[in-house]
């Protein structure tokens, strides 16, 4: 069950938390990258449906929050990859959980007449 208790420090972490992952598609890229660092386009095709634009958005959100870490190599043409940083692997706990409460909620949702 869950209880807030009127504690204001827990409902600011919390929406701290949800700042910084906010949005449909944060936590997908987050965990495209937990496997190994990406390029961008190799993001692009893991995570269906999100537009380069907003991608790119996202990744720039995901970067300042320190969740990921973006690297220009020196090569040409420049080669940029993207990689989950410690701070985003932390946040492992937090998938899994969503990964199973997803599945219940699924099977809720699509057995319920």
């Amino acid at each position: 069950m869950l209880s807030n208790g009127g504690c204001p420090k827990t409902m600011l972490s919390i929406q701290d938390a949800l700042e910084a992952v906010e949005g449909r598609w944060k936590l997908l890229i987050l965990f495209s990258l937990s496997e190994k660092p990406k390029r961008f386009k190799e993001i692009s095709r893991e995570v269906r449906g999100i537009t380069d634009k907003t991608l790119s958005k996202e990744l720039k959100s995901l970067e300042a929050n320190k969740l990921l870490r973006r690297e220009v190599f020196s090569t040409f043409p420049p080669r940029v990859e993207y990689s989950i940083t410690e701070h985003g692997l932390s946040l492992g706990k937090v998938l899994d959980e969503l990964h199973f409460w997803g599945l219940l909620h699924r099977s809720i949702v699509l057995n319920d007449n």
